[in-house]
């Protein structure tokens, strides 16, 4: 394979703050690349030098596309990358939703007919270029506004090939899909490998780098660790590397002197439109995971128990207490907590300070607001470990790592008896994953009920204590932390299930 990008002792600071030192980046043609660190040492900056949207202070960038050849590139405008051949696809969509998918992947270069938009021959276009990545069920005429999320990333895929990319950055490119969706990325970024079209993957998720990936650059700190074939590293170094230490043990033990007491969260019966006949309790020092398939019913449970989408069917009982929780409110006065697992649309304030986030849940519920609670926020943010310029700084500005440990920290400070945890660690780090997974530890060892709700089932498997499996919207089998990925997919696939089916047949 020829080198289709080679970027050369790349240096950038803000404001005198060095981000990138010296790193070099080669990118081969028709390779998956993957751009790997944790949170903070680099990658973002690099990948938007590359698009345009930062310019280098150090260093050179060298593109060999298309008719141009080989030459030495500087660009000022992400227009200028795509009109190159580099396009990018981030995680915020650069798609104008009121427009259809082909006007979409044409923008800009609109096929024309005497002079007016030939519609005709865009959305035939358009659907090629749809047919061509392997997509059938995609119309061209559709609005972007009502697509999924998965859809809208093929429409940016299509339109980046539509202006004649040899490279696409993808920036945690399944990190709102759901599994089928993953799937469905796979195949995209397998045919645009066949198509001699190269792929810089950006991404937390090891499991997608050791499956995708030809070759890793590893970045720390803001300078280049190591360039290797994905073949001759394995996923323990590769972390090693990443965070430079060895996690010896990826999931912490459950602490010293942790004791499972009474029953903090009691649900019989459980329903609603989403879910059916819901049978769980969680002690208190105890961590319940909720596993299963995407749209299983794990986030409408979360969501029931905090009166986003109350039950309206059976009971719930808080510390031996019934409660009728019917909105968040209500479940905030009765000591539950929920981490949700979208923390920038729905868990933080971005544009406000570290400070006020994290007194946010006293200052808007009087029933939980103390001067002593609010004490305790500086100490809750030592504790946790926050690395932050000071608590006026935006949590824009964090990493997501610490963004979480915000959110983590605004809760705690109602000082809960049963915390929710849906995707804890989404979009964060290894390194920050361990120190959630410290945290998780922590607070069932000081008597908090937690339940732990992730999509990554050897998360669940290594933290929970006990673990509930969904499947179609009921608790189909209940399994002891540890269990095989096998006994957990068994129950969450249907094919074997504790309650006995309708015709009473055994179970398998």
């Amino acid at each position: 394979m020829s080198a289709l990008l080679a970027m050369r002792g790349i240096g950038k600071a803000f404001l005198g703050v060095p981000v990138l030192s010296a790193v070099d980046l080669t990118v081969n043609r028709g390779e998956v690349h993957a751009l790997v660190g944790e949170n903070g040492a680099g990658k973002s900056t690099l990948m938007k030098i590359l698009a345009g949207v930062h310019t280098a202070d150090a260093g050179t960038v060298e593109l060999n596309t298309g008719e141009l050849g080989s030459r030495i590139v500087s660009f000022t405008h992400p227009a200028a990358a795509q009109k190159a051949g580099v396009a990018s696809v981030f995680q915020e969509f650069n798609l104008l939703p009121e427009l259809t998918v082909a006007e979409n992947v044409h923008l800009g270069h609109e096929p024309r007919r005497r002079g007016a938009i030939d519609r005709k021959a865009m959305n035939e276009a358009a659907a090629a270029a749809l047919a061509d990545l392997g997509v059938e069920d995609l119309a061209p005429t559709a609005k972007v506004g009502t697509l999924s999320v998965a859809h809208q990333q093929i429409t940016e895929i299509a339109k980046a090939l539509s202006q004649g990319a040899d490279l696409i950055c993808m920036d945690e490119p399944t990190a709102a899909l759901a599994d089928a969706e993953v799937a469905l990325l796979y195949r995209l970024v397998a045919r645009l490998r066949e198509r001699g079209v190269a792929v810089l993957y950006v991404s937390h998720r090891l499991r997608e780098i050791f499956d995708l990936c030809d070759r890793i650059t590893i970045l720390k700190d803001g300078r280049l660790v190591d360039s290797v074939a994905t073949a001759d590293i394995t996923p323990d170094e590769l972390v090693t590397r990443m965070v430079g230490r060895r996690i010896e043990a990826q999931f912490p033990p459950r602490l010293p002197g942790t004791e499972t007491g009474e029953v903090r969260l009691r649900i019989d019966g459980g329903g609603n439109d989403y879910v059916d006949g819901i049978d769980l309790e969680v002690r208190a020092g105890e961590i319940v995971g909720l596993a299963g398939l995407q749209g299983s019913g794990r986030t409408e449970i979360a969501e029931a128990v905090f009166g986003i989408t109350p039950f309206t069917r059976g009971t719930v009982a808080v510390d031996g207490r019934p409660v009728r929780i019917s909105r968040p409110r209500k479940a905030i006065a009765a000591g539950i907590a929920l981490v949700t697992e979208d923390r920038k649309a729905q868990g933080l304030a971005l544009h406000q300070s570290v400070k006020a986030n994290a007194r946010m849940v006293l200052d808007a519920n009087a029933r939980v607001h103390s001067r002593q609670r609010l004490g305790r926020i500086e100490g809750l943010l030592a504790s946790l470990d926050l690395v932050a310029r000071g608590d006026d700084q935006e949590v824009q500005f964090l990493s997501g790592g610490n963004q979480q440990k915000v959110v983590v920290a605004k809760w705690l400070a109602a000082e809960p008896g049963v915390i929710v945890l849906d995707e804890p660690t989404r979009g964060i780090d290894v390194g920050a994953k361990h120190k959630l997974y410290s945290v998780i530890r922590s607070l069932a060892a000081e008597g908090l009920a937690v339940l732990l709700i992730a999509s990554e089932l050897i998360e669940v498997i290594g933290l929970a204590d006990r673990i509930a499996v969904l499947h179609d919207g009921r608790i189909a089998g209940e399994l002891p932390g540890g269990a095989t990925e096998q006994e957990v997919m068994a129950y969450a696939t249907g094919r074997r299930h504790d309650r006995p089916d309708p015709e009473g047949s055994e179970p398998e």
